[in-house]
């Protein structure tokens, strides 16, 4: 099994993946379902304080799906800025951001603010990625923020998860790559059965690749192959690491595509001899996987500043003050919803097992036939 197969049989591929067509209609969909929930609670509040007349909330303008976008990025981007405060590895930050993204295709900002699910998020990520934190040291690191404020979300976090919470990241696959780019320059590299390449010519080939920008110099030995590949594979992972997770491309491919288009942005020539010993003895790296990788490199180039400037912080504290007006008020108190919810089945809890004690009662009290030894006839 190849991974691309393996990963057609993940939950990232089945539930995760869309077009940028059914992305952004099913955006549109839970931004209007949103809108009218916003309506709807506002009214209700106004009618109970007129106590039972019909007051109107008047045209309550709502945040537009950009809008919305915008201010989940920015606290994507508050979640990385934290987990490397909390000096996590990697995987731990690209999931807590995944989770949000995944989070706000179902719910809109205007329901459950971002600023509430992130910690929320990155707690997660860290028991679902095996990096162990306990709660409590977790708080102290996050300033004004309560234990119940962390997990009070999480119950919500993980229905929009769908419960499923294996991310599949680009990572392992690049550094896969670079490793078997190394073995290429250091003629080391055993080619797979079938190739008609040898270690020595692709070392060969290597040496003659156009150099990645027209101002560098052509790669003149091993060691110069070396500092090439090490400097692209930098490039790559720091794209994988920013870019990838602040724009769609983990909703729209697969992790190996992702890797192939971060690592030929940092280096076109060098992507491309890559590719091509993968599909040597066939007629060619096809032209809907280099269209493809394309797509995703403009996709990736796209990508929002992890430090947004003066004009971006203007225009998102413009979106929270708008976010502030048009907030579903009913779903504010994450932690006092979290309380009602554990109490409501506690309620429910004590009334199974009271009846439960009251059948068991009515049994033992029930009139038994000394020589039936199992017991009177089961009614039908």
């Amino acid at each position: 099994m190849t991974e691309d197969e393996f990963f057609r049989t993940t939950t990232q591929y089945r539930l995760w993946s869309y077009t940028q067509e059914t992305l952004a209609t099913l955006r549109v969909s839970t931004n209007s379902h949103a809108a009218v929930r916003v309506r709807d609670a506002l009214q209700r509040i106004y009618s109970h304080e007129e106590n039972g007349e019909t007051a109107s909330v008047g045209q309550v303008n709502c945040l537009t799906v950009a809008e919305e976008q915008k201010l989940v990025g920015f606290y994507c981007v508050k979640a990385m800025e934290f987990a490397d405060f909390c000096e996590f590895p990697t995987n731990v930050k690209a999931t807590a951001v995944q989770y949000l993204k995944r989070f706000y295709l179902s719910n809109s900002p205007m329901t459950y603010h971002p600023k509430q699910m992130m910690p929320s998020a990155l707690f997660l990520s860290t028991k679902t990625e095996n990096h162990y934190i306990s709660l409590k040291n977790f708080v102290a690191k996050l300033p004004k923020t309560t234990a119940e404020d962390v997990v009070a979300p999480e119950f919500l976090l993980t229905q929009a998860l769908r419960f499923t919470f294996d991310v599949r990241h680009p990572q392992r696959g690049l550094e896969g790559g670079f490793v078997e780019l190394l073995a290429m320059s250091t003629n080391t590299y055993h080619p797979p059965p079938g190739s008609q390449a040898s270690s020595k010519s692709l070392q060969q080939e290597m040496l003659q690749l156009a150099p990645s920008e027209k101002a560098k110099p052509k790669a003149k030995s091993p060691a110069d192959l070396k500092t090439r590949i090490q400097t692209a594979h930098s490039k790559a992972k720091e794209t994988l690491k920013t870019s990838a997770l602040l724009t769609d491309v983990y909703f729209l491919y697969a992790p190996s595509q992702l890797w192939l288009s971060a690592f030929m942005k940092a280096d076109k020539p060098l992507a491309n001899f890559y590719l091509e010993t993968k599909f040597s003895g066939t007629e060619g790296v096809p032209p809907k996987l280099r269209s493809t990788l394309q797509e995703c490199i403009v996709l990736l180039a796209q990508s929002p500043s992890v430090r947004p400037g003066e004009e971006e912080i203007k225009e998102l504290t413009r979106i929270d003050k708008k976010l502030y007006k048009c907030r579903n008020p009913e779903k504010m108190d994450l932690v006092g919803i979290n309380k009602a919810h554990k109490r409501e089945g506690e309620t429910k809890d004590e009334a199974a097992l009271d009846e439960k004690g009251l059948k068991k009662r009515k049994l033992d009290h029930a009139p038994r036939d000394p020589d039936d030894m199992f017991g009177p006839t089961i009614s039908k």
